[in-house]
């Protein structure tokens, strides 16, 4: 066979590949949700003559194009693929695969917003507790942050040392030696419930608490979990597991959802079975404020919880040591208003936040 007949089948079969997606998109149902990113897709825009001149048609008519093309999440495997493997870049939109576990590249350190979520916790500090409170902080830490010294990674300590600054009148508690690499799940950023006793127990030391770590949970294992990094990355890797811990203190236990003005399960077997986020099964997800009540517990002891996604999980298992737990997100609710839903008197407090939240600096 000659080149040139060659080159003819080469271009006539791109032409026939290249239109037949064309096609195939066009003709093909838009999806309103990719269940593997946890996001919405672009929709047909609106065309009028103001958007035609703004240039906006343009641009939404792009969104929509990439996200609506027929095999998209095969086409996104491929190129993580290729990525990883034939090019061997270190990552592919800042995330990469490590022995299974896929990371996202939390870098650099930006001390500005770290400066920043700090000054938002003092301000509530100064505006809302008194000196008959005690008041703690502490940081988890992202997973990146027990790989080696190869990659880039957030250093709690950096991070500590700016918000001391700030926050003199809490006592920090370091629970990064009490974590591992093994306490997060593969496809998520999110630590394991059932791996966390150990950074319970470091909470309770420093908090003057009763030490539960002799207590005996059940491990109840939902299914197969694909955690955030999953979609985003788009290569197939093996799921987690998530599990849920149980004891009859948490089996009694009920959660009062402030938004929604209802009361719910601890764990919330409806988001597990509809959300797209299956961690969300953990006091419901993301919320700006919720309590949970354990009516054995000691009479009038709280705690208020300031916290993001990590605090969801952590909660069931702080409840041994209070009658009530107050959840508050400030991602959701500002910090102006706070007074509004809660009565500040004489509960603990404690900040419990990710690296990845205070470098964001998205508290409210």
């Amino acid at each position: 066979m000659s080149d040139k007949i060659k080159n003819k089948i080469i271009t006539i079969s791109f032409v026939v590949i290249l239109f037949g997606v064309f096609i195939a998109t066009i003709l093909k149902k838009d999806e309103t949700i990719s269940a593997s990113e946890r996001r919405k897709l672009a929709q047909f825009p609106n065309i009028n003559f103001e958007n035609i001149t703004s240039g906006k048609v343009a641009e939404d008519l792009d969104s929509y194009a990439l996200d609506q093309i027929i095999f998209r999440d095969g086409f996104r495997s491929i190129k993580s693929f290729c990525s990883n493997y034939i090019f061997m870049q270190k990552d592919t939109n800042g995330l990469f695969l490590k022995d299974g576990m896929i990371y996202k590249m939390e870098y650099p350190l930006n001390s500005k917003n770290v400066k920043k979520s700090a000054e938002k916790i003092k301000s509530v500090c100064d505006k809302y507790l008194n000196e008959n409170m005690k008041i703690y902080y502490s940081i988890i830490p992202d997973k990146n942050y027990y790989l080696n010294s190869d990659y880039l990674k957030i250093d709690v300590k950096d991070v500590q040392n700016i918000m001391k600054e700030s926050l003199e009148k809490a006592n920090y508690i370091d629970i990064s030696n009490a974590l591992n690499i093994d306490d997060y799940y593969m496809t998520d950023l999110h630590w394991k419930q059932e791996n966390i006793q150990d950074v319970v127990k470091v909470l309770e030391e420093n908090m003057n608490l009763n030490d539960t770590s002799n207590l005996n949970y059940q491990k109840e294992e939902l299914g197969d979990f694909y955690g955030a990094y999953y979609g985003q990355l788009g290569m197939k890797v093996m799921p987690d597991k998530i599990s849920i811990l149980k004891n009859d203190t948490i089996n009694n236990a009920r959660a009062y959802n402030l938004e929604k003005n209802s009361y719910e399960e601890i764990y919330n077997m409806e988001k597990w079975k509809n959300s797209q986020d299956k961690y969300d099964v953990y006091l419901s997800g993301a919320t700006p404020i919720i309590t949970v009540e354990n009516p054995n517990g000691p009479e009038g002891k709280e705690l208020l919880l300031f916290r993001d996604s990590f605090g969801s999980s952590i909660a069931p298992l702080l409840l041994e040591n209070y009658q009530k737990i107050t959840l508050v997100d400030l991602r959701y609710v500002s910090s102006t208003i706070l007074d509004n839903y809660i009565d500040f008197n004489n509960q603990d407090v404690l900040f419990l936040y990710s690296t990845v939240v205070l470098n964001q600096n998205i508290l409210k």
